[in-house]
């Protein structure tokens, strides 16, 4: 009888592995095996999918706090939050193509023409689709959603475009352009009507612009992963974000349709409004905001030029960073903001609009006296934090002032405005970039003199009579049966 090595234990004896119980063969323990794994896969997935819907859950509960679930304005913050998912992963998609190749080159030239084509989709809103919405006000959700479908049309049309080098790049690029500020007239118009009692204005613009934050988050890495492949499966992804947007547009309250309870402009003439342009107090805001937003543009430009050509002593190998401190330093102030504007209980946007302006004027005079990595990261907060908050404040002041039928135009002719400024701001740093040791000065003359001539220009407290004044919470209108 052949015995066994003293260092093999017989099969079934003492000290058997427990792995491989008596009895059983190879086969057997191997599909014991995977059946434990796939459990464990199982149990892994039950807990992820639990995680997930618990976020879920906590992010819904969130949109709809204060009334906004009973009101409906947390489908739209919902929403917003697909709007920006889709508006990050196109950004990203296009990030690597010519088209936004001159944001970033050294060459001055490329950058100037791409600042005039950021104007285009602005030239459009305005004059053509501000007073359309407005006459069409009783199909906002249809204007919303066809916001998101012609974007989740254009994208796919890109995607193909991207690989085949087609010359319809160009259109269907501006076109994702101009249906997005097609999207931001139609929303900002949609919110008074969602309001409910509890917030202002300024909160609930303030919760939408948070969920465009978390969605753009969300959606970034994605759409990254998805670029990684190839820009046109991160087009695709965005083709995707936006079709589910569309469905979700057309299931917006119908009150968002409501005309009931609006103020017609005629009406608003007869009782002494004026019959065109813009109240007084929504015309100093703007004034007021064109302020924060040319400064936004300037620093874009001028200070990727600058620190790459004339960096910080000591940052001469650490360029891009350099420069991701200063611009990041900006992203993080319009996040700071969004918080801000979401979690205050109160913000009195006729107040906040000069705080913002004097505040960048002040920070701006800091840097141009100070100039080192501190101030410059300080101006760039400073810079990011003013804009959003002049920018929601605007965007009530608006939303209080200006008759409900008139919403789209006004919210239409303060973006061309706001954005002609930055385009200024952009011009104007790209050519101080020449001349380094006057770019901030000069920039802080410019602002500082506007600031004199919006505040000078300032409107009188509003009277007893007069429109609802700003920063109050507008009572919701009926929903029409």
């Amino acid at each position: 009888m052949t015995s066994l090595p003293p260092d093999r234990p017989p099969v079934g004896g003492v000290g058997a592995p427990e792995e491989f119980p008596p009895g059983r063969t190879v086969g057997q323990n191997v599909s014991t095996g995977a059946k434990a794994t796939a459990r464990g896969l199982r149990g892994f997935a039950r807990v992820t999918g639990r995680f997930g819907r618990a976020t879920v859950r906590q992010a819904r509960r969130a949109a709809g706090a204060q009334g906004a679930e009973r009101s409906g304005l947390n489908r739209l913050i919902e929403l917003h939050a697909f709007n920006a998912a889709g508006d990050a992963a196109f950004t990203i998609a296009l990030a690597g193509t010519i088209f936004f190749a001159g944001a970033t080159s050294e060459q001055r030239g490329p950058v100037l023409l791409f600042l005039g084509l950021t104007m285009l989709p602005f030239a459009v809103v305005a004059p053509l689709l501000g007073p359309f919405l407005d006459r069409f006000s009783h199909g906002r959700r249809w204007a919303i959603g066809a916001a998101f479908a012609l974007r989740a049309f254009l994208c796919w049309v890109i995607a193909g475009a991207v690989t085949s080098d087609s010359l319809w790049f160009y259109p269907a690029a501006l076109g994702v352009l101009i249906a997005s500020k097609g999207y931001g007239v139609a929303k900002a118009a949609a919110v008074p009507r969602l309001l409910p009692p509890e917030i202002t204005l300024v909160k609930a613009n303030g919760r939408v612009s948070l969920a465009g934050v978390v969605g753009a988050s969300v959606s970034a890495p994605l759409a990254g992963l998805a670029a990684y492949f190839g820009a046109e499966w991160a087009l695709r992804y965005a083709f995707l974000v936006f079709a589910l947007g569309t469905v979700a547009a057309i299931l917006l309250p119908a009150k968002v349709d409501s005309t009931e309870g609006e103020i017609t402009l005629a009406q608003r003439a007869a009782s002494g409004g004026r019959r065109s342009g813009l109240p007084p107090q929504v015309s100093f805001a703007l004034r007021a905001n064109c302020g924060p937003r040319l400064l936004s543009g300037f620093l874009t430009m001028y200070m990727a030029f600058v620190l790459r050509t004339d960096p910080i002593d000591g940052w001469e190998d650490r360029t891009a960073l350099l420069i991701g401190l200063v611009i990041g330093a900006a992203g993080l102030g319009n996040t700071l903001g969004i918080v801000t504007a979401s979690v205050a209980k109160k913000i009195n946007p006729s107040f906040m609009v000069v705080v913002a302006l004097l505040a960048d004027v002040a920070i701006l005079v800091v840097a141009a006296l100070f100039y080192s990595l501190v101030t410059l990261i300080a101006l760039g907060l400073t810079a990011g934090l003013m804009q959003y908050l002049a920018k929601v404040s605007l965007d009530s002041t608006i939303q209080t002032g200006v008759p409900v039928q008139a919403h789209a135009s006004a919210f239409a002719r303060g973006d061309t405005t706001l954005q002609m400024a930055w385009v200024v701001g952009g011009f104007l740093g790209v050519i101080m970039s020449w001349f380094p040791a006057l770019g901030l000065p000069t920039a802080a003359l410019i602002v500082g003199a506007w600031a004199v001539f919006a505040l000078r220009r300032r409107p009188a407290p509003r009277q007893p009579g007069q429109p609802i004044a700003v920063g109050q919470p507008a009572k919701p209108a009926k929903p029409s049966n």
